[in-house]
């Protein structure tokens, strides 16, 4: 972690926590105040299992599932949520039926490109989008335009962290949110009120973690 001012966050059903420090961060399209950390929901099995059986509870029942596109290297997860939408283990109308697991390239200009091999996987599919967090939805919205040109449907967005509910109209269901972190915020860079106070920034932070200043 970047700061000695760490802290974990449990989740009110099957007792995980999320990692967090408190400081000045900037991401490539914010600053914030929390460094949330979820490289270990990201890479270990155990916990990678027991976020996917937090989220499949929203999309179960209802929801068409025939891809999970995976965002922030989430794919641990995404293989997890497709075992659990599959595994009949509970009424499912994506019960026993195969869900693809895919990710993204992304182009310089940050847009999401599909190739070839993988179109058919979009094309006319019911996509899940899974995120490692939405709160500015750059990337978000980035993965829905992405489906939406692909010609496929998005079939929700799933995270482990977010700070809003929907996301160009779609449900965004999320694992953590500021009910677990009251005090977080999120600034445009330009309009920080922790840069304007004249605290230096901690750390550059991204989906593959931090980096010291």
């Amino acid at each position: 972690m970047p700061t000695q001012n760490t802290q974990k966050i449990r989740s009110k059903r099957h007792g995980l926590y999320l990692r967090v420090a408190k400081g000045h961060f900037a991401t490539s399209h914010s600053h914030i105040n929390y460094y949330i950390d979820v490289t270990k929901q990201k890479t270990r099995l155990s916990e990678a299992q027991a976020i996917a059986r937090e989220l499949v509870s929203y999309y179960h029942a209802d929801t068409i599932v025939d891809t999970v596109l995976c965002l922030d290297g989430t794919q641990v997860i995404g293989t997890c949520l497709a075992q659990e939408l599959t595994s009949g283990a509970f009424h499912s109308i994506n019960s026993q039926q195969t869900i693809s697991v895919v990710t993204p390239e992304h182009t310089a200009g940050s847009q999401l490109l599909f190739r070839d091999s993988i179109t058919p996987m979009i094309t006319d599919k019911h996509v899940l989008i899974l995120a490692a967090s939405v709160t500015t939805g750059f990337t978000a919205r980035a993965a829905v335009e992405a489906i939406r040109y692909y010609g496929g449907q998005v079939a929700g967005i799933a995270a482990i962290f977010a700070t809003t509910d929907t996301c160009m109209d779609y449900p965004v269901k999320s694992v953590f949110d500021p009910n677990d972190l009251q005090d977080y915020q999120t600034y445009g860079s330009h309009e920080c009120p922790i840069c304007q106070s004249g605290r230096r920034i901690d750390a550059l932070v991204n989906s593959f973690g931090y980096s010291k200043l």
